[in-house]
């Protein structure tokens, strides 16, 4: 079975950068650059432990 997956890639600056790419491969999002991988992969561990405890703040006027 399919899974959502983090993608880890260098830009064309020589940055490490990260995406979490759906399962229908669309990315959902992306990283800022990173000079060294091992803080890219820090990154990616900080989304993952904080991200399903985050609050949802809409902002929309609707």
């Amino acid at each position: 079975m399919p899974k959502a997956k983090f993608e880890i890639y260098k830009d064309k600056a020589g940055k490490f950068r990260f995406r979490f790419v759906a399962v229908n491969g669309e990315t959902l999002a992306s990283s800022e650059g990173y000079e060294a991988k091992d803080s890219c992969k820090n990154g990616i561990r900080s989304i993952k432990r904080t991200a399903a405890k985050a609050d949802v703040v809409d902002l929309s006027k609707e």
